[in-house]
């Protein structure tokens, strides 16, 4: 507890004077979309096909950045100084990233997309990683020191082990890769190096033991090697070097040349899909950044080239490292900046298949069991066999989880029509999918328009009261005439950030229509009754507020006696004994007090001192009163919780009482 000192020559002075259309093309979910991420670098993506977030690697930032399919931000996993290579384990649980500035390997759990665990390197500073032959290895140092490492991530003790390089040191920590096609064998590429250099190690003894080596590889005198990726079936190793213009092959056996992915300038990015098509990336200002090829296919089928979102003539480019496929391939991720270094995430669905955009349109709104049709198109690039058919599904109030209605054959100019009559009243969604073929990508469109339910009314009772501290409280909701539904909800609701909305009560209501249910308070908070609808009365939520006050005690300690006077009881103090004020209140973080004096005079009690102090984490403070304070006039002493003005607003204002002193000689 703390103790003030207030000068009694301040405290004890005298008082002076409807609906839209959604349609989509190229996928089951969106259209090709991009959106801006928070990053100062890009090192490296991994994308997460269990639970569909996409991994990116910020070292600048030190941390690793985690979206959703979408972009959308799912969380930042901080504290990771210089953090660059990933990779995933095969059944998607962690995610490793290499963490040179800390000298260590962390373990992402990739479903809180926390760090989960961290693995000391001693004086390695990682790099790049890959698991294979059942360790995971890593790559370190600079300045012609490049080597390799590794560590059991499985076990308690991780066995790091350093200098796992048999052969020719890098200059730098190398990038790093593996493929489950070849179990026991670790690629590594020489990072910015010209002419380029690639060795090949057989890593299934549990060291390193290099099989094969190449000081520019193909002979094609190129170099500034920024990406490499092994192949499904562990045969080749795909490179993307500055020069030459096209992502190289090489044969894991001996590196030697096994073919090529024609691109254009610059390539600095490759990653292989598992049946094997490969992503190629550029960085490119006036050509295509990304080029799509199917396994073994020299030429792509599909080329991006990104927009302008910057000040420059030329367009955003590739970062390097910056593609990743979703591991069922409908997806292709990339990584771009502008010219200002604002990133972005771009989402490319079906990037092997034409694009295909399916329209779907009807009233915005209609009446239930009366029939509507829904009309649209379906259009491509590439034509479509007669007799394609697209599939129709309503969701609605009754069908929560869509119901099949059946198909409609697309014309031979992509029209379709279908006619439906909807049963239940509320939001009805019609959901059009076409399936996709070898040659078209998959698409969807939905229409959604309303039928009008009817309104029920929902009360709650207690509302604007004010309570004391930690008081049961009995609410009682009452729920009009519906339907089927008779189920109410009760939420709780406290004032403050740390503390969630909370179901109270779920339950059937009486015959009354009534749902009770007691509630402890210890803050302000909000009191919602929720009744979710049915099928033909709409959702109604019903919002009360009541206040709580806070729990405040006081002691004044110091007097020789305690005595009757003025009809209150009175502490009495020695002129030269300084009163000391003891206060304990219900704690909030950053919460105050307010400590107010008052004297007596004129006939009335006059405020001389009001002022706020700090309770410690225990809700606890003491205020000292010294000096030579007068003698032989009353005063009163108080501590107060006041909304806002204490720090914070989840309480409501609570005068604390009043006790009285005077001082004797």
């Amino acid at each position: 507890m703390r103790r003030r000192t207030l000068p009694a020559a301040t405290a004890l002075a005298v008082l002076f004077s409807s609906v839209a259309l959604v349609a989509t093309g190229g996928g089951t979910a969106a259209a090709d979309s991009s959106t801006a991420v928070s990053l100062k670098s890009a090192g490296d993506m991994v994308v997460d096909g269990v639970h569909q977030r996409v991994f990116i690697s910020d070292p600048t930032a030190g941390q690793v950045v985690v979206t959703d399919y979408a972009g959308k931000l799912v969380g930042t996993v901080g504290s990771l100084p210089g953090v660059r290579g990933l990779e995933l384990s095969p059944d998607s649980g962690t995610l490793y990233a290499a963490v040179a500035g800390a000298a260590a390997v962390v373990a992402i759990d990739t479903a809180t997309a926390t760090e989960a665990r961290r693995f000391s390197t001693g004086t390695a500073g990682p790099r790049y990683v890959a698991l294979t032959g059942g360790k995971l290895w890593f790559s370190y140092g600079s300045g012609g020191g490049g080597n390799l490492g590794s560590l059991d991530p499985t076990g308690t003790d991780p066995a790091v082990a350093l200098g796992q390089n048999t052969g020719r040191l890098f200059y730098e920590a190398p990038i790093l890769d593996a493929s489950a096609g070849a179990p026991g064998t670790l690629v590594a590429g020489a990072v910015g190096q010209s002419p380029a250099s690639l060795a090949v190690y057989d890593v299934s003894s549990g060291t390193a033991t290099q099989t094969a080596y190449a000081f520019d590889p193909g002979n094609t005198g190129g170099g500034n090697l920024a990406d490499l990726a092994v192949t499904p079936d562990g045969k080749d190793v795909i490179t993307a070097s500055g020069a030459p213009y096209y992502q190289a092959v090489y044969k894991l056996s001996d590196l030697s040349s096994d073919g090529k992915y024609v691109t254009n300038t610059y390539p600095n990015a490759v990653d292989i899909a598992p049946n094997g098509d490969v992503a190629a990336g550029t960085s490119s200002w006036y050509d295509p950044d990304v080029h799509v090829f199917k396994q073994g296919v020299s030429t792509p089928v599909k080329q991006y080239d990104f927009p302008n979102t910057g000040t420059s003539s030329g367009a955003d480019t590739l970062a390097a490292r910056g593609l990743a496929w979703a591991p069922d391939e409908s997806k292709l991720f990339a990584v771009s900046l502008n010219n200002s270094d604002s990133y972005s995430l771009r989402i490319f669905d079906a990037p092997t298949k034409a694009a295909t955009t399916l329209t779907a349109t009807a009233p915005a709104t209609a009446t239930r069991a009366k029939p509507l049709t829904l009309t649209g198109s379906l259009t491509s690039s590439a034509p479509f066999p007669a007799g394609t058919t697209v599939s129709v599904t309503r969701t609605d109030d009754e069908s929560p989880s869509g119901k099949a209605l059946g198909t409609a054959t697309v014309a031979a100019d992509g029209s379709y029509s279908f006619t439906d009559t909807p049963p239940a009243g509320g939001k009805v969604t019609y959901t059009v999918t076409y399936a996709g073929d070898a040659d078209h990508a998959p698409a969807t469109a939905s229409h959604s328009l309303t039928v009008t339910k009817s309104a029920t009314t929902l009360t709650l009772n207690n509302n604007l009261k004010v309570y004391g501290y930690n008081s049961a409280v009995t609410f009682t909701a009452h729920l009009g005439t519906t339907y089927k539904n008779r189920t109410v909800e009760i939420w709780a609701d406290p004032y403050g950030s740390d503390k969630p909305n909370t179901l109270v009560k779920k339950g059937t209501v009486d015959a009354n229509g009534n749902l009770t249910a007691s509630v402890r308070l210890t803050r302000d908070t909000k009191i919602s009754a929720k009744f979710t609808g049915d099928t033909r009365y709409a959702a109604k939520t019903t919002t009360n507020t009541v206040y709580t006050k806070v729990a405040i005690s006081t002691s004044l300690s110091g007097a020789y006696k305690t005595a009757t006077a003025w009809n209150a009881k009175y502490y009495y103090f020695h002129q030269s004994k300084d009163p000391i004020l003891n206060t304990t209140m219900t704690m909030y973080p950053g919460r105050k007090y307010q400590f107010q004096i008052q004297q007596y005079y004129s006939g009335a009690w006059h405020t001389t001192a009001a002022e706020y102090f700090a309770l410690d984490r225990y809700g606890k403070d003491s205020v000292q009163l010294d000096d030579t304070p007068p003698t032989g006039v009353r005063f009163r002493i108080r501590s107060s919780y006041i909304d806002t003005a204490s720090g914070d607003n989840v309480n409501a204002t609570t005068y604390g009482g009043w006790t009285y002193f005077t001082f004797t000689r």
